[in-house]
């Protein structure tokens, strides 16, 4: 029964995410946990304070449970996660040890924009966790 924790934020609702799930959901068995870490909008225009962000990122989480629900796998959960996106990952494997992740996908907005990417996430979750990452880059807009 593989289980999955999808990463993301900005990009939950994007195609290239929904797509990589939809190849995951044709095992019947497959089951989704979704961890939005909380951050505010990298465009460095919108000032956005702490609550805002996590309201956000709430809104985001619920519409992507819908639509990852739509794909009929066995279960899709979800929580919000610390702005710091390694650390609410390692809080979800933790708390989630009787039940371990096979991978995590884990969805950025592109290169330039992108915080993760320039702090290297996706290596530093792949070391940090022992778990085999799948990085998808959200197209550029």
């Amino acid at each position: 029964m593989p289980r999955y924790l999808v990463v993301a934020n900005l990009t939950l609702g994007g195609e290239h995410l929904l797509e990589v799930l939809r190849e995951r959901a044709e095992d019947p068995e497959a089951r989704f946990h979704v961890l939005a870490p909380t951050s505010a909008a990298p465009d460095g225009f919108h000032m956005h304070d702490e609550e805002e962000a996590t309201i956000d990122a709430h809104r985001r989480l619920k519409e992507s449970m819908r639509r990852f629900g739509e794909l009929g796998v066995k279960e899709v959960t979800g929580e919000l996660g610390s702005s710091r996106p390694n650390d609410a990952i390692g809080d979800v494997i933790r708390a989630n040890s009787h039940d371990t992740f096979d991978e995590i996908i884990l969805s950025t907005l592109p290169a330039g924009p992108s915080k993760w990417i320039a702090m290297d996430l996706p290596r530093r979750v792949e070391r940090s966790h022992g778990i085999p990452v799948t990085h998808l880059e959200a197209p550029k807009s």
